[in-house]
């Protein structure tokens, strides 16, 4: 009998298989178990009939429970209404284990309850398609880079100095000296891309802020290019098409997945337009308001939110208080009973959305009204802008104060330094940073003691201004943070498989 995956199943319509995996979901009718069935690639419903079974098999289908694993064989047949196109009259069902009550019930369950259980909470088709969406990008980066004859650099995670300063640094003892876990690995990307010209690094980085926004995380994955005889505008070039491949890979390979989570893909197909470039004078005046985007304004649009929201709260406390008087009635039959209560359940959640939009959308209009001229974007800053555009934007030619000390000066305004951001479209916020770098070695020695960091941490930094200096270029992807906005998912901890932040280094 063949072995297949659930993913395949279409190719052997007609034919007997057999399917390895866990139990997703089980409901009975009179003669009938129908078991919903995963294996790690889909989902497929499982249909056994006691009058088409032997005795035994019909029991251990009746037996079994949520996460129950197995091996269960049958016929493959053709049923579009079904998850995948078909589905398995079964003939066979072996048990390998019968789980013990799941505690991830069909209910809906809190944030911290199911991060509490994020080894279990995985295993739900939700976070399924996240995961592999996750993957399929990691995979069209390295094909990316890979096809413009980039070289993949491993930088060192134990680092002796600090790439952006020592404030959200995780320092450790180090054989009795004191190094951090990395923040990045660009210093050393420079150094391997002036020995291979074109190199990026992918690997975990630490940022200690005592942060736990939705953004945040103490440990990510960072993609970190950088390129030996690039300037700010070809750093731009490169980024803009990295972003544009990733994003139509994900389209074109993880229907099934974007499917899964809801994942509107006319958005995200916007990818294919050009990318704006907008100065950091122009991007403050959209987010005071002071110059429209295509006929929308930054203030006008979070003050129409906010009255949108709070309609929304009174629609959603109405529709509540309906169902429950429905249910408390007494005259609803219990399917109908579950039916209300899950519609009710799913309402309160979105109360707590809801309730999430009107906390932070007041903040978002207050800081776009008061915003300083000089400031670096906050959360807030970066939500503002880009609620107004459909694509990425990309955000240059920044105060040279506000910015990391290795960032080469604007040569047509020293005021300004040449480093870019890339904010995603959604309210999603800074994708990616990045810029040109630094060649002059004094003007580094000066940033370098402006910044208030250990000069002789950085006298193998300053060696690559000394020997064979050229222009050069590079940026940083957070991982994460492109998976939050391709699956537009409310919170960073949802994009990577066992998320790290303060008050939360378990499971």
């Amino acid at each position: 009998m063949t072995e297949a995956y659930i993913k395949n199943l279409k190719q052997f319509e007609g034919q007997t298989v057999t399917l390895k995996g866990w139990v997703s979901n089980k409901r009975e009718s009179k003669g009938l178990v129908f078991l919903n069935i995963r294996d790690g690639y889909g989902i497929c419903q499982c249909v056994v009939d006691a009058a088409k079974v032997s005795e035994e098999v019909f029991s251990n289908a009746s037996k079994l429970t949520l996460e129950s694993s197995l091996s269960i064989s049958g016929t493959v047949v053709f049923d579009e209404k079904q998850i995948g196109g078909v589905e398995l009259q079964v003939t066979n069902v072996e048990i390998y284990q019968i789980a013990s009550e799941y505690p991830i019930a069909k209910k809906e369950h809190g944030v911290e309850f199911l991060a509490d259980r994020r080894h279990l909470w995985l295993r739900s088709q939700r976070q399924w398609a996240i995961m592999r969406i996750r993957n399929r990008i990691i995979y069209s980066i390295h094909q990316f880079f890979q096809e413009q004859d980039f070289v993949q650099m491993d930088a060192p995670i134990f680092t002796g100095n600090a790439c952006e300063g020592t404030s959200n640094l995780f320092e450790t003892d180090f054989f009795g000296e004191t190094a951090y876990l990395s923040q990045s690995g660009q210093l050393y990307g420079e150094a391997m891309a002036f020995a291979m010209n074109k190199i990026y690094t992918f690997g975990p980085t630490f940022r200690a802020e005592k942060s736990k926004t939705r953004r945040h995380l103490a440990e990510f994955w960072m993609i970190e290019p950088e390129m030996a005889f690039h300037d700010i505008f070809m750093n731009m070039d490169l980024i803009e098409g990295m972003l544009r491949r990733i994003v139509t890979d994900v389209i074109a390979t993880c229907e099934t997945e974007l499917g899964v989570i809801g994942r509107d893909v006319e958005m995200l197909k916007n990818v294919v337009k050009p990318f704006p470039r907008l100065t950091y004078d122009e991007a403050v005046r959209i987010i005071k308001g002071e110059q429209d985007v295509n006929g929308k304004n930054s203030i006008k649009t979070i003050e129409e939110d906010i009255t949108s929201a709070n309609a929304r709260l009174i629609e959603i406390n109405n529709e509540i208080k309906e169902r429950e008087d429905k249910i408390a009635s007494g005259s609803l039959k219990k399917g109908e009973i579950s039916f209300n209560q899950a519609k009710i359940d799913k309402l309160k959640n979105e109360i707590k959305d809801v309730e999430e939009d009107l906390r932070n959308l007041p903040l978002w209009l207050n800081s776009a009204k008061n915003f300083e001229y000089g400031n670096d974007f906050g959360g807030s800053d970066e939500t503002v802008i880009t609620r107004l555009f459909d694509v990425p934007i990309m955000v240059y030619n920044w105060p040279h104060a506000v910015k990391a000390f290795y960032l080469k000066r604007d040569p047509n305004d020293s005021r300004f330094a040449r480093g870019v951001d890339v904010l995603a479209p959604e309210g999603y916020g800074e994708i990616v940073g990045g810029g040109e770098r630094e060649t002059d070695e004094q003007l580094l020695i000066e940033k370098i003691k402006e910044h208030e960091l250990p000069m002789e941490a950085f006298e193998w930094y300053l060696d690559l201004r000394r020997y064979g200096s050229v222009k050069h270029a590079g940026f940083g992807l957070g991982l994460e943070r492109i998976v939050c906005w391709l699956c537009k998912l409310p919170h960073v901890r949802e994009a990577i498989p066992f998320p790290r932040m303060m008050g939360r280094v378990l499971p």
